[in-house]
């Protein structure tokens, strides 16, 4: 099993370049099947999510070929079953995108219920309710769900929540249908409007995405398209919130500065200076840092997977701050890691009580999920001493290159996979 070993208490500067973002190319990579013509993704980040989701692909017939790590070339003509193996199923969440993709294309498709990060209940409730606004019969049976349809017509269909994930499922079965089909209560992330757009360099002609109301006028097929996926705004939040925890000045470059507004803004209340550039963001740290409060929310609010990150932040700030999460219920299990190296922190119901200490201290902890994860490897950059975090497998699932980018920005972080080089790792940087 392998772990990160980190020696805290360097503050990071410099430059990081941010790769495509994770949300986005799941969506994009399962619509690409939708056309029989040759699809080709760029700035695809090359980590665990999108790689098992390009084995399901592979395996119910697709073609997918890399011309370098981070471009993908697909072709769906081959596909020869509708139903998408467990064991993929079972690693990630995002899995559930070959619904909206095969409904639409072959209007039918099965798939196992999803899996992914253990952070709270996700019901698929809403996916199913767009399936059968849209003419599918769905049915979950021996923990498969599976929609089909003679033919898929348009609807006016409301969300009673937001969820990207409905959205973007709703969205790509849609664009097949005939006729007009209005999503209202849409989700309006950023990795929505990106998904809209590769479809619509696809063929599709779909309007309204990054609001309330998205409007789809189904067309008859979908061709080939040559597409790039936009940057990662939660990979670029992380390395910002990792400058600040570890008092440093970090600049990430390839980003598209309006998508990190909220979390900007939050750095901007703990006294942080935040300069923007036309694809980059900077934040020099201030010293100390004052606490505030965050309460998560569907874009533009605060983003759910920013969360944990900015916890450690606040564990190391001025005053008490606190945490509200309106998304997950689940999304506090750091919280008894993070106090194991010294964090103050208090959760009642959907809140944490955050009170600010001066130092963290190493510790040796392990990762519940991938965002928490990040943000236990951020504390342990700011820590005093030397940090252990295990179950890094969760990590990789979403940041690609994760320990070496830190390294170019002066971290000492390695990551290891016996006690051997662990005690090496300890013995070097005492």
């Amino acid at each position: 099993m392998e772990q990160y070993v980190i020696k805290g208490g360097t503050p990071l500067k410099g430059e990081v370049e941010i790769g495509g973002a994770k949300n986005a190319a799941l969506a994009i990579l399962a619509a690409a099947i939708m056309t029989e013509d040759t699809v080709r993704i760029s700035n695809v980040p090359d980590v665990r999510d999108t790689n098992v989701l390009l084995g399901a692909i592979q395996d119910i017939g697709a073609t997918v070929t890399r011309e370098d790590k981070n471009t993908v070339v697909i072709n769906g003509a081959g596909i020869h079953t509708y139903s998408v193996d467990y064991d993929y199923v079972n690693k990630i969440r995002a899995s559930y995108y070959l619904l909206g993709s095969m409904l639409g294309r072959f209007k039918k498709a099965e798939v196992a219920l999803p899996g992914g990060c253990d952070i709270g209940s996700r019901p698929i409730d809403l996916h199913i309710k767009g399936f059968k606004a849209l003419g599918a019969e769905v049915d979950i049976s021996y923990g498969l769900i599976s929609a089909k349809a003679d033919r898929l017509v348009g609807n006016h269909i409301y969300l009673d929540k937001v969820s990207v994930g409905a959205t973007i499922n709703i969205l790509m079965a849609a664009v097949l249908a005939e006729g007009k089909t209005v999503i209202d209560n849409a989700a309006r992330e950023p990795h929505v409007v990106d998904v809209a757009n590769f479809l619509n360099s696809m063929g599709a002609d779909i309007r309204g995405a990054g609001t309330e109301s998205i409007r789809i006028n189904g067309v008859s097929k979908l061709h080939g398209t040559d597409y790039s996926v936009i940057p990662d705004q939660i990979e670029a939040g992380t390395f910002l919130f990792a400058g600040v925890a570890t008092g440093g000045d970090v600049t990430v470059k390839n980003v598209i500065p309006k998508h990190l507004e909220a979390t900007t803004s939050k750095l901007l209340e703990t006294g942080c200076k935040v300069i923007e550039f036309d694809d980059a963001v900077r934040v020099i740290a201030a010293k100390p840092y004052n606490q505030t409060s965050v309460t998560t929310l569907p874009y533009p609010g605060f983003p759910t997977d920013m969360q944990p990150q900015m916890a450690v932040v606040l564990a190391l700030a001025n005053g008490v701050s606190t945490v509200t999460e309106s998304i997950f219920e689940s999304r506090f299990k750091y919280v008894d890691e993070l106090a194991r190296m010294g964090a103050s922190m208090q959760v009642e119901g959907n809140v944490a009580i955050i009170k600010g200490v001066d130092k963290l201290t190493g510790a040796r902890v392990q990762a519940p999920d991938l965002r928490a994860g990040a943000a236990l490897v951020i504390a342990g950059l700011a820590a005093e001493g030397v940090t252990i975090v295990d179950d890094i497998h969760y990590i990789q699932r979403g940041y690609e290159l994760f320990h070496e980018k830190l390294q170019k920005l002066g971290a000492t972080i390695e990551k290891t996979s016996t006690d051997k080089e662990i005690q090496k790792f300890i013995l070097k940087v005492s």
